[in-house]
């Protein structure tokens, strides 16, 4: 025996709807006190994105294809400035549905937000990166298994390992020359916030402390950089047969 339809079902389409589509499934749950992923399975099941634009069981009509009859004509176009066709149907009929509910969450984020997360993450990225290659002394240098192969004869087992050594002075290298790319693009961002924001904008007192670290370190490698190119080159010959 087939259960009821849901009511809360038709009512979540119609709270979606009365927004333009713009309304996240997440808040409609929260609404309808529902869980997220039954407001994405009716939106699914029930083509919600059709049903508003009018495209459910709706026989195609008009001219021919590559007739020209209709050329120029705007018919029952939405007014302007009206972004259905775009969100609703060029991105629905492409994108997956996982996609597109990410597309629809975004809708209320403005561009300035999206900036300043890719400016935190960035930032944090370069933080941790001074962890991971840390290095504690010039003489430090790292072991690392880069492949191991047995094989067998008929009289014995050979085993083949090979090693990568990385030395100080290479780590710190690579870590600054990447170091310095992610200060670059970090600068660059903050750049564009400062252009983009409010005088009044919170956030730009965090921006201040951020850009005062980025300084500090650009110092340090610069430095460092410094100290190396003044090092002289040493040439040591000996002849064949001497001991070290």
């Amino acid at each position: 025996m087939a259960r009821p339809r849901n009511p809360k079902r038709d009512e979540a389409y119609q709270i979606w709807k009365a927004s333009n589509g713009e309304k996240k499934l997440k808040d409609i749950a929260a609404e309808l006190e529902v869980s997220s992923s039954q407001i994405r399975k009716w939106k699914n099941q029930d083509k919600w994105s059709d049903k508003m634009n009018g495209n459910v069981t709706k026989r195609k009509r008009g001219a021919p294809k590559g007739s020209k009859n209709a050329l120029g004509n705007r018919g029952g176009a939405a007014p302007k400035g009206n972004a259905n066709a775009v969100t609703h149907g060029l991105f629905a009929k492409h994108l997956p549905q996982e996609t597109l509910d990410i597309v629809n969450d975004m809708d209320s984020i403005n561009p300035l937000d999206i900036l300043w997360m890719n400016i935190k993450m960035q930032f944090a990225s370069i933080l941790r990166a001074q962890k991971i290659m840390h290095v504690e002394s010039k003489d430090e240098m790292i072991k690392e298994l880069k492949k191991e192969k047995t094989t067998s004869n008929e009289n014995m087992d050979i085993e083949e390992i090979e090693y990568e050594f990385q030395f100080a002075w290479d780590r710190q290298a690579t870590f600054m020359n990447s170091l310095s790319r992610s200060m670059s693009e970090l600068r660059s961002m903050l750049k564009q916030f400062y252009e983009l924001a409010n005088a009044d904008d919170m956030r730009l007192l965090e921006l201040e402390k951020m850009k005062l670290s980025i300084d500090k370190t650009k110092a340090e490698i610069d430095k460092l950089q410094d100290d190396d190119s003044d090092k002289p080159i040493e040439i040591m010959i000996k002849r064949k047969g001497e001991g070290s």
